[in-house]
């Protein structure tokens, strides 16, 4: 399943679908303060990383190790993913 990435490109985020000013606005504010965590260290050598699922749609979050950028953490997990989009088209 595909996850695009809205971060650190914010212009990805207005491509992902449309949204109401208030969503905006609220995503934007995640999205600031993801980058300060990030730039805190607090999470050490990892990063959050906000993304939305092209396929269902549904925003992502993800702890991810910043060099490897292998996912150490997600939600929702993968296989709520998949299930999401099983239900949606009938599969």
């Amino acid at each position: 399943m595909d996850v695009s990435s809205i971060l650190p490109a914010t212009a990805s985020l207005a491509a992902a679908s449309p949204v109401s000013m208030e969503q905006a606005a609220e995503r934007r504010q995640l999205i600031r303060a993801a980058r300060a965590v990030n730039a805190s260290g607090t999470l050490g050598r990892n990063e959050l990383v906000f993304a939305v699922d092209s396929e269902t749609r549904r925003p992502v979050i993800r702890v991810e190790d910043r060099e490897t950028h292998e996912v150490l953490f997600q939600v929702p997990p993968e296989y709520v993913l998949r299930l999401a989009q099983d239900l949606r088209t009938g599969s």
